[in-house]
């Protein structure tokens, strides 16, 4: 993992019921952070900026992640869209532009 980049563009992972897909999100953190081999980044857009929320389970793990110098990044235009600035409690605001020069040079996992 760690040439890699995790791109989270949703709340929960999969097509379905929301819990479910809101554990089964939470459970690939709990298990990501438990590896030796850590990803270079995790950034998140779209609806995928909830999870560094405090009403997500997933921030707990992302907070974990980025103790352990992973880069845990926000689409700032999704931040915006959604007005969660203030909600934050895991990750930094980032830009596109970022997460293209990552792109360039990590290998991206894209989960939704």
């Amino acid at each position: 993992m760690k040439n890699k980049v995790i791109l989270v563009s949703s709340d929960q992972l999969g097509k379905g019921e929301k819990e479910l897909g809101e554990m089964v999100l939470e459970t690939f953190f709990t298990l990501i952070k438990q590896r030796d081999d850590l990803p270079k980044a995790v950034f998140c857009m779209n609806s995928g900026v909830f999870t560094l929320t405090e009403s997500s389970y997933v921030s707990v793990h992302l907070k974990e992640l980025e103790a352990k110098g992973v880069d845990v990044l926000a689409c700032k235009t999704c931040v915006d869209y959604y007005d969660l600035e203030n909600q934050l409690i895991a990750g930094r605001i980032s830009g596109m532009p970022h997460f293209i020069e990552l792109a360039a040079e990590y290998e991206v996992i894209t989960i939704s």
